[in-house]
């Protein structure tokens, strides 16, 4: 087995080295070599195989372009242009490999094409088939024909898809990445080398990657269609800019849409569809001007503060997303607008002033009703105290008395 390879490597070398212009490929049988033999380049030639260790030679009886489309594109050399017949690039030396193919056009390989092998005496190498193919398939360019590659929903974008002359083309296809079949085809003539795409009424599904490539169409009675390696690739980007949402805090002391002179209060706006360095615009509209301020995205949503509520600060207020892309800028849909208006402070009731006096209030009243418990509790303690008094001293003149009595009369049994 290594004996075969390094000869079958030896013959790759010196018949790379002899000055011919060969192009060799190992069969789809997968112990043949096929190569292309005195041409003008590498799709054209005589047609040899190598097997057993011996180059041999393809007769040209029943040799069409069918046959000769199967060995172009087994060679990677397109389609045929001419199949040769008659030795034409010379008599070949060996054997006859295979007589009397019969290719459908369709196969892996031309070792894969009924045949007859060996046994047909008319063949010679005077029959010596050979093989003009169109050349390698190229590959095309695919260009913007648009200004940009970042677009809105309902735009178009414009390609171009060419490619040098020197191929039998059938028609040119646009392909999107991810996507099988192709989204755009144009047919074209023989001489034509270069079409145009045009992709309109834009969605968000067709943002993505774009190809195209082109097809060669062999030349009757052959029906066969070789694509070529697809193009570069081009990106574009669809924006599409969903309208921003808001809500506000402000005083608790005013009412909704209010805010107090003076006093604080804050818009906040979100979306839920980013784009790399975008921002949020806070427009202010009033009676006499627009106001706006921007603040970064770096988060789905941002804040807006105002410390210091001025009348300056009323009117209506709008939310905006806007993105820079391409040298372009999209920018959104307005959010509903709300109204904020400015209050002056009432300088005797206002709220917070209501709010301070009913605390006070509260405070004096219960003060009140604590002086009062204090009065009624040392009002009941003073009568309790007149009261023992008194019996006090109803006990003493009571006593008092019994002793004057009593004196009374032991003065007159005396006497």
């Amino acid at each position: 087995m290594m004996t075969k390879i390094l000869n079958i490597l030896l013959v790759l070398t010196t018949l790379s080295a002899d000055g011919e212009s060969l192009r060799i490929i190992p069969a789809a049988d997968g112990f043949s070599f096929i190569r292309l033999v005195r041409g003008d380049s590498d799709c054209a030639g005589r047609v040899e195989l190598l097997q057993g260790e011996q180059w041999g030679t393809v007769c040209d009886k029943g040799w069409d372009l069918k046959d000769a489309d199967v060995l172009c594109k087994e060679l990677g050399c397109g389609l045929a242009d001419k199949a040769v017949r008659g030795a034409a690039f010379g008599r070949g030396t060996g054997e006859i490999w295979l007589r009397h193919v019969k290719c459908s056009g369709h196969e892996a390989s031309l070792t894969r094409c009924p045949r007859v092998v060996k046994g047909d005496p008319t063949c010679t190498h005077d029959n010596d088939a050979g093989v003009k193919c169109s050349g390698a398939m190229l590959i095309p360019t695919l260009s913007l024909l648009s200004p940009h590659t970042a677009l809105s929903p309902r735009e178009a974008v414009r390609f171009s898809c060419t490619v040098l002359l020197g191929h039998h083309l059938n028609d040119f296809h646009l392909y999107k990445r991810g996507i099988a079949t192709p989204l755009v085809t144009q047919r074209v003539g023989f001489d034509q080398s270069r079409v145009e795409f045009t992709l309109s009424n834009l969605k968000t599904t067709h943002q993505g990657s774009y190809s195209c490539l082109y097809r060669i169409k062999g030349i009757p009675p052959s029906s066969s269609m070789l694509s070529s390696p697809p193009s570069n690739t081009i990106n574009i980007t669809v924006v599409e800019l969903l309208t921003p949402q808001h809500w506000y805090n402000m005083s608790i002391e005013a009412p909704t849409g209010s805010v107090i002179k003076g006093h604080s209060f804050n818009i906040t706006c979100f979306t839920e569809k980013q784009y790399p360095g975008g921002s949020f615009q806070l427009r202010l509209i009033r009676s006499n001007d627009t106001v706006r301020q921007s603040l970064p995205a770096l988060t789905p949503l941002v804040t807006f503060s105002f410390s210091n509520a001025q009348l300056s600060n009323e009117g209506f207020y709008y939310c905006l997303y806007v993105v820079q892309l391409d040298g372009r800028t999209f920018v959104s849909r307005e959010s509903q607008p709300f109204r904020v208006s400015i209050r002056d402070p009432d300088p005797v009731l206002s709220p917070m002033v209501i709010s301070w006096l009913a605390s006070v209030l509260t405070f004096l009243v219960t003060l009140v009703v604590v002086v009062i418990i204090i009065i009624v509790a040392r009002v009941k303690l003073c009568k309790r105290q007149e009261n023992h008094l008194a019996l006090e001293l109803e006990t003493r003149t009571s006593v008092d008395n019994t002793y004057v009595a009593l004196g009374d009369e032991q003065g007159r049994y005396i006497g």
